[in-house]
């Protein structure tokens, strides 16, 4: 993101902002509502006067006569024009130039010179001025350059989370990717798995159109099935355990405690990953110093690996190798406590309080990494709604044509009630390991979204009509 200014003659000022609009990709910084002397331009004053709201604004290429505009009831134009005079308002002037500051993606800074310079204006790159972060645009936005379908479908899972400060790594890949793999584990039954690549593939047709809103989010539907097809391709299950798949990892009911470790090392791991982006990101946002005294940075992470060194050696056995995770675990704890000391008052109460956040951080990495054993949790639900199901339909098959009949509806409606159900709670079980235990990690604060002023523009100007 590079800070800019928009420089051009008073009389082509008017046509390098709408040309600016049209590109949609520079956000303009303004002064105050409706220019720096706080008034309403003539537009934004006749659309108040018509009491019309109009969702939707246009600018004209040409300047408009608004008493046209107004006769007409073009509140689109109007309110177009209304956006213009705020930003025409905010302008600093100076002899016969004006100037206005404000924001572009570095990728677009030479597309967008190019464009105003055919009206007459400049787009100069200034330096970023200190103590400002420039706003953030995530890569696969809406408003960025077209990037890869299955990013820009995961870019909703981080902005719902919050804005990623301008510093911080973009974790939005990694983030769809992790999210996808605990979903899966979860949901893990084949056939269920293809059902949501279906359900993926149908919502990439616009259909139904109710839902045609969620079209940009069927990569993310159709990974997640994938996720869940490998998971039940590994558990033996499709459509419960029919029999059709064998077991290529391990039967969720017949091995509840190994899928219980596997979930745990999983998110242990998971956890050390968001440490290290932690770290990197302390160190981008201010420095070495955070980097290394903050939670979030090295001394969390020295916290957190010590901790889990010494308990998953004394775990397989090894307690003479626990010494060194105990080392590491004090060192850690250490630096936090340096860290939390040095945010409060000091004396007595600080270290009390120090003391407190201490037991805190302690406690809260083991639960971290206890909660990830829900992801065996929801799975072992899902696989034995799946067992419930498909006994219930065993039992009744041989009973007859009534039995036959009888079992089919048992097992459709078992089926649907179990893929909605499992579905939704996979679903939100995923993300809160995702924004509870990774997100914590990586973020500690949030940034401003990038918001470009962008307009469609009518190239032909509004005419009245003859009575």
């Amino acid at each position: 993101m590079r800070r800019v200014a928009v420089v051009a003659p008073e009389q082509a000022l008017r046509e390098s902002l709408v040309r600016i609009a049209e590109a949609g990709c520079v956000e303009i910084d303004l002064a105050g509502d409706g220019g720096p002397d706080g008034t309403s331009g003539d537009a934004a004053t006749r659309l108040g006067q018509l009491r019309a709201e109009s969702d939707r604004a246009v600018l004209s290429e040409t300047p408009p006569d608004l008493d046209v505009l107004e006769r007409a009831g073009r509140t689109d134009l109007l309110a177009g024009e209304a956006q213009l005079e705020e930003r025409l308002g905010s302008a600093v002037r100076h002899g016969g130039a004006a100037a206005l500051a404000g924001w572009c993606p570095e990728r677009e800074v030479g597309t967008t010179a190019a464009r105003i310079a055919g009206a007459g204006g400049a787009l100069v790159v200034l330096r970023s001025p200190r103590g400002v972060d420039p706003p953030t645009l995530l890569t696969g936005a809406a408003t960025t350059p077209p990037a890869g379908t299955v990013r820009r479908s995961f870019t909703p899972l981080v902005r719902t989370y919050g804005t990623v400060p301008y510093a911080d790594l973009d974790p939005t890949l990694a983030a769809g990717i992790v999210y996808v793999v605990m979903f899966g584990l979860m949901f893990g039954d084949a056939g269920h798995g293809l059902l949501l690549v279906a359900l993926a593939l149908l919502l990439r047709t616009g259909r139904p159109r109710r839902l045609a809103a969620l079209r940009p989010l069927w990569p993310f539907v159709a990974w997640a099935g994938l996720a869940a097809t490998a998971a039940g391709v590994a558990y033996g299950e499709f459509f419960g355990p029919t029999g059709v798949l064998p077991v290529l990892w391990l039967a969720p009911l017949d091995e509840p405690m190994r899928l219980l470790a596997a979930a745990v090392v999983l998110g242990a791991v998971l956890l050390a990953v968001a440490y290290a982006a932690g770290i990197v990101n302390r160190w981008r946002e201010n420095g070495p110093t955070s980097a290394l005294y903050s939670q979030t940075g090295i001394a969390g992470a020295a916290l957190y690996l010590g901790l889990a060194a010494g308990a998953g050696c004394v775990w397989l056995g090894r307690t003479a190798f626990a010494a060194a995770g105990v080392v590491v675990a004090v060192a850690g704890l250490i630096l936090v406590a340096a860290g939390l000391y040095a945010t409060t008052a000091g004396g007595p109460g600080g270290a009390a309080q120090t003391g407190v956040q201490l037991v805190d951080a302690v406690v809260r990495i083991a639960s971290n990494v206890v909660s990830f054993a829900r992801l065996a949790a929801f799975g072992l639900t899902h696989a034995a709604l799946g067992a419930i199901v498909w006994d219930g339909t065993t039992a009744l098959a041989g009973r007859g044509p009534v039995g036959a009949a009888a079992a089919l509806v048992v097992f459709l409606a078992g089926n649907v009630l179990a893929f909605s159900l499992e579905a939704l709670v996979a679903g939100v079980q995923a993300l809160r390991l995702e924004y509870y235990e990774l997100f914590s990690r990586l973020f500690e604060g949030e940034g401003r979204p990038f918001r470009p002023w962008h307009l469609p523009v009518e190239h032909s100007p509004v005419r009245e009509e003859q009575p």
